[in-house]
């Protein structure tokens, strides 16, 4: 069995797209997945799968979401490895879990515009972008910031951000299931 983890993009923010983490178990229980555990409400699933994750298992997720809950979300999946190499990429400090911030991608962006993202970054900002990782460092916070805000926008590519404190709990449920 292959350890993995589900990034869901855009649950229970707002008020909209709502998901209880109880249904969000049923669901990848019924696509076939063991061992499903939930961390906090905005859709970190950790699972056992009997192969490593790829691109039809994303869409079959997404879709029975779908059907049953009447929306659609996408779903980035990782193995643990490929969690752990984002994590071994990390280029910035990880004494404030807050501050520090993960950026996955759902592809590879076609270019770069690396001037527009340090235009939008504060001068107090680092960022660095990676295999599938836009890494975002910001002292004063993502609230106000405008790369947090724009980094979607500027890479043309889907994301779904996780702070450090959420990563590295996932990685440590990763560890607990394999």
């Amino acid at each position: 069995m292959t350890p993995c983890v589900a990034l869901l993009r855009g649950i229970n923010v707002g008020g909209k797209n709502i998901l209880s983490m109880k249904d969000l178990v049923v669901v990848f229980e019924q696509a076939g997945y063991q061992q499903v555990k939930t961390y906090i409400q905005s859709g970190n699933v950790v699972f056992q799968s009997a192969a490593q994750p790829v691109a039809a298992d994303s869409t079959r997720l997404r879709s029975l979401i779908a059907a049953q809950h009447g929306f659609e979300v996408d779903v980035l999946l990782l193995s643990a490895a490929e969690l752990q190499a984002v994590i071994a990429a990390n280029p910035y400090p990880v004494d404030d879990g807050k501050v520090l911030h993960f950026f996955f991608l759902a592809a590879q962006p076609k270019t770069v515009d690396s001037e527009r993202l340090q235009a939008l970054s504060k001068a107090s900002e680092s960022f660095q972008l990676a295999d599938g990782v836009f890494y975002l460092y910001a002292p004063e916070g993502i609230g106000r910031s405008k790369l947090a805000a724009g980094v979607e926008k500027v890479l043309g590519v889907p994301v779904t951000a996780r702070n450090w404190n959420t990563v590295s709990k996932l990685e440590s449920l990763l560890n607990a299931v394999d």
